[in-house]
């Protein structure tokens, strides 16, 4: 047989892989997220049985979320089952997450990534695995696919609790620009096309947004968001490239001590230190590309990022003395340019049993942080250098999985992946200067059952990791100057956390409409990150153990209406602690989350969203003598088609003007006129009731 002649697509295959093994000579280590193995649209994005590995997984469309009232933008993650989105600080700054028993901090244990690009930061200035989307176009997304548990080989870093990878339309239904207005100075301008160009297609966003919010001290929130995106063919048999660019400012009314609030020293909306706040920046530049057909599927990406943070904040007052003193503020600083890939080959046959697909992957990334500052600050002026250094943390990724059509009722995903890692920290104190290697591997199984009447049952397990900051592996001496321990030895971190996770699950359709999940689930983690206030930063404590029961609903009792419905029940426990701590609860682990939601639209003139949002008391101390307490929100939205082109909405959020926390801490802080530190629980509060009416105009 006479050989194909290479085809312009073959030789951009030799050259995506020469290199990827280019990259794979200089980087030691992985874990970013890959692109989708399944690609999900329309009616498909919740019929999951025969597709799906595990009860916990799914996928998102835009419909689920053209309703959907939010407050934040990250606030499209709560589509996935049992995950509570909240703040503590101002909008500028990364959210707070919370699910499978854990107080996710801003994103460690939870990896996320939008149009392929891993959005968590190792190694980063605020918190380990560090994940603002505060630069996300919610109007954009048009699909997300979401994981819970180590079960899936493409899964590497901070996926152990779970994974959600978000992508943007590629072609707008109408090109538009909207216009928002609301309560307490929110204000929001949005441009958004797709026109046909050079043969593809043309994505284009820019956003406006500020707000003052319900604060004491005005947020003064200034955020500018932009996006280009090209691309040519389907997501299948195609390429994009895409261009983002995102930059806020702003001031923020951190948690703030209770007794300061009861006491009448400030206000609920209060703060205790005018300068607290921040900016933040996030330059990228990405490409992916695809080609599927009945052999196989090859896909890759790659990506580009400059980002910056200086964060300024006061968890802890005045234990430094105020008045006179300098008092506890302090600033944290992150500035890194990232790069790295994701190449995966699946070859689909009959080589097992009913038919077979196997993936081969490649991962990579390089974070290059060129300072990484901890300064001591009044009033936003630096008097003192806690630490600061030079990072450069690398990663390659290896990774195999095989799906195999066993018999009719039977089917197994096997998996297994390496990560190698390589930390280099240049410190300003030479005795926590260094460098380390690690690796990790990490096997994956899972078998599904079924279907039998549209039913199929599951059995996962699997190991993940998460990586401890790059600073405390070659930490040796404390660098804090206001530790009673400065200068003395500590013991360097684990670079690579082992996780272990186990699951059983069922996964039903077999009544019309309604797709029903249940999931039973255990996850072991060999050592928790927790939150420091003082430091403002996490830090690694004691192993866990984790285990918990969800229920998730999605029901469409016709075509214009989605109900879903979700329970999720956890535990979270140390597995062995020392004298230092008083008992085995992990303090701000998530108990119960429930959320019930409905849309409607049936392409006449009024449209509209309601949700309620219950989010458990959590423990706030290792004895579970200090809770915080449960909150409940409702958010409504209805809108109006004025013509084809133009629709008005209004979004009332947090409808009952419900006074409760989006965040409850409980550790020492001293205020003004105190003579010593006190222990108390430092509270943000919800926003109250507020109103957004919103004007799109199409074009």
């Amino acid at each position: 047989m006479k050989a194909r002649r290479p085809t312009v697509q073959d030789r951009f295959t030799q050259l995506l892989v020469a290199a990827a093994s280019c990259w794979a000579a200089v980087a030691h280590g992985g874990g970013i997220q890959a692109l989708e193995v399944v690609e999900v649209t329309g009616s498909e994005s919740h019929d999951l049985v025969g597709v799906a590995s595990a009860a916990s997984e799914g996928n998102v469309t835009a419909r689920q979320l053209a309703n959907r009232p939010l407050l934040r933008p990250a606030e499209v993650l709560e589509v996935v089952p049992g995950l509570i989105v909240s703040q503590h600080s101002g909008d500028g700054k990364a959210n707070q997450y919370y699910l499978r028993g854990f107080n996710l901090d801003h994103g460690t244990d939870f990896a996320t990534s939008l149009m392929g690009m891993p959005v968590n930061m190792p190694t980063h200035a605020h918190g380990q695995g560090y994940s603002d989307l505060q630069f996300l176009i919610p109007e954009l997304v048009d699909s997300m696919q979401y994981r819970k548990g180590p079960y899936a080989a493409e899964a590497g870093d901070f996926a152990s609790a779970g994974a959600a990878s978000i992508d943007y339309v590629r072609t707008l239904a109408q090109d538009f620009a909207e216009l928002s207005v609301g309560s307490r100075g929110y204000r929001r301008a949005l441009l958004a096309g797709s026109p046909d160009w050079a043969g593809g297609r043309l994505l284009y966003a820019l956003e406006w947004s500020g707000n003052k919010g319900p604060w004491s001290m005005p947020e003064n929130l200034d955020k500018l968001n932009g996006l280009l995106r090209y691309s040519q063919g389907t997501r299948a048999n195609g390429w994009s490239v895409a261009a983002m660019a995102y930059t806020a400012k702003w001031a923020a009314t951190d948690q703030v001590p209770l007794r300061a609030v009861e006491a009448g020293l400030i206000s609920r909306y209060g703060n205790l230190d005018s300068s607290d706040g921040g900016r933040t920046h996030r330059y990228s530049l990405s490409g992916e590309w695809s080609r599927k057909d009945e052999r196989g599927w090859l896909r890759g990406n790659v990506y580009a990022m400059d980002y910056g943070l200086n964060l300024w904040s006061n968890f802890t007052y005045c234990t430094l003395g105020c008045n006179p003193g300098p008092g506890d503020q302090f600033e944290q600083e992150d500035r890194r340019q990232v790069y790295g890939f994701n190449l995966a080959q699946t070859w689909y046959g009959d080589w097992l049993a009913q038919g077979t697909d196997f993936t081969l992957g490649l991962q990579s990334r390089l974070d290059d942080i060129g300072k990484l500052g901890l300064y001591t600050t009044t009033a936003r002026q630096r008097w003192g250098t806690v630490a600061q250094s030079r990072v450069r943390e690398r990663s390659i990724s290896l990774y195999a999985e095989s799906q195999v059509q066993w018999l009719d009722w039977l089917r197994s995903s096997m998996g297994w992946r390496k990560d190698f890692y390589t930390f280099d920290v240049s410190a300003d104190a030479p005795a926590n200067s260094g460098t380390a290697d690690a690796s990790i591997g990490s096997p994956k199984l899972s078998l599904i059952f079924g279907p039998w009447q549209k039913t199929e049952y599951y059995l996962n397990m699997g190991y993940g990791f998460h990586s401890n900051d790059a600073r405390g592996i070659t930490a040796r001496t404390s660098p804090d100057f206001r530790d009673p321990a400065y200068g003395t030895p500590v013991e360097g971190s684990t670079p690579l956390v082992r996780t272990k996770g186990y699951e059983v699950g069922v996964r039903s359709a077999l009544i019309p409409g309604l797709q029903t999940s249940l999931s039973l689930w255990q996850l072991d983690i060999a050592s928790e990150l927790v939150f420091s206030g003082d430091a403002g930063t996490t830090e690694p404590s004691f192993p866990s153990k984790r285990t918990g029961i969800e229920w998730a609903n999605y029901w469409m009792p016709n075509p214009a209406t989605i109900v879903d419905a979700d329970l999720s029940i956890s535990k979270a426990r140390y597995t062995r602690v020392d004298d230092s701590v008083p008992g085995d609860h992990v303090p701000g682990a998530i108990r119960k989350v429930a959320s019930v939601g409905v849309s409607y639209d049936a392409g006449g003139k009024w449209s509209g969203g309601a949700r309620l949002r219950y989010f458990g008391p959590r423990p706030l101390v290792e004895d579970d003598s200090v809770r915080s307490k449960a909150s409940t929100l409702v958010n409504l939205r209805a809108g109006y088609r004025i013509d084809a082109r133009m629709r008005l909405s209004l979004d009332v959020l947090n409808a009952f003007n419900r006074k409760v926390s989006d965040i409850d801490y409980y550790y020492a802080s001293q205020l003004s006129g105190e003579g010593a530190a006190m222990n108390d629980i430092h509270t943000h509060p919800s926003e109250p009731r507020s109103l957004r009416l919103s004007l799109r105009v199409g074009f």
